[in-house]
């Protein structure tokens, strides 16, 4: 997930939620193999990030609860004042980097399904995606937890199908959908395969599910370590490799057909890339200040650190 706005103020932004140290989760259990063993491989307090000793699953702990989750993605997620470790710096200004971006990724799709038909996309945001495929011809429909984004994509873009709330709140039809996606959605579910169980059912029987998702094994995120962008504690709750995706999959009954960080990149402005280079060094963006009169410049950035899935029904 990406965003910058250079000329928002940070005293216009929301902040990071903040939760009461007791009242954050501890006890949650490895997804794919149920154990509660983990070891921590570093921590920055409250939060530590842990591997599973049974099947090598990385994941976040404590955990916000549940009803917090929901509600920091309603508003402060998408205008942040701490875009580097927390939400969007603003979600809705990079509105055209997004419709680059998916135009470059629908091109998975059009590889594996090159006649038009129906693409519901699970957390769908501002529905940037499926204004690309409505264009391409598609019939789209979307669901998103925030509220705000939800309208936007109903009011702006004039995508009627968008669905405020989760997938198993929606009333869709079993084999009524011939593509679904989740772009940059996995890893902030706090149930993974329950998403997955529903996805599969209302999947066509020769339909696909494309899926992206960062990977905590890339050489880029081990060369990063703590400091890699992706970990961001309040929201990336679990931290997938080409592994433990696989058999995520797998579990739902999924058959994986192709995992590649080839389109995996996306559109960001000059000043996005300014604002996280203070994750390799905190000095690093008082060095490129200079490049600020680039700020709006549209770059294609692709550290080869994230993992787009393409899989059908096993």
């Amino acid at each position: 997930m990406f965003s910058h706005d250079a000329t928002a103020s940070a005293d216009e932004r929301a902040r990071r939620p903040h939760v009461p140290t007791a009242a954050l989760r501890e006890n949650i259990p490895c997804i794919l193999c149920g154990t509660n063993d983990s070891v921590t491989l570093f921590a920055e307090p409250p939060f530590r990030i842990v591997r599973c000793t049974e099947c090598s699953l990385v994941y976040t702990l404590p955990r916000l609860p549940t009803a917090s989750i929901s509600e920091m993605y309603q508003v402060g997620y998408w205008r942040s004042a701490e875009a580097k470790d927390f939400g969007y710096t603003d979600y809705l200004h990079d509105r055209d980097r997004y419709l680059r971006t998916f135009r470059l990724r629908s091109k998975v799709i059009e590889r594996y399904k090159p006649t038009v038909g129906r693409v519901l996309d699970i957390g769908c945001a501002a529905g940037f995606f499926l204004k690309v495929m409505e264009e391409k011809g598609w019939d789209t429909t979307g669901v998103e937890l925030s509220a705000p984004m939800a309208d936007y994509a109903r009011t702006e873009l004039k995508l009627n199908n968008v669905f405020t709330g989760t997938l198993e709140e929606q009333q869709f039809g079993t084999e009524s959908f011939d593509v679904i996606t989740l772009w940059d959605v996995i890893e902030h579910l706090e149930d993974p395969r329950a998403v997955l169980a529903t996805a599969k059912r209302l999947l066509k029987n020769d339909g696909i599910l494309v899926l992206e998702t960062q990977n905590v094994e890339s050489v880029f995120a081990r060369l990063m370590g703590r400091r890699w962008h992706h970990y961001k504690f309040e929201e990336h709750l679990w931290h997938f490799s080409p592994t433990t995706l696989s058999a995520l999959l797998r579990l739902e009954s999924f058959s994986l057909t192709e995992m590649s960080a080839r389109r995996a990149g996306k559109f960001v402005t000059m000043n996005f890339a300014i604002e996280r280079s203070a994750r390799v060094h905190k000095t690093l963006p008082q060095l490129l200040r200079p490049l600020r009169c680039l700020g709006g410049l549209s770059l294609y950035v692709n550290p080869m650190d994230e993992l787009i899935a393409v899989a059908g029904k096993a």
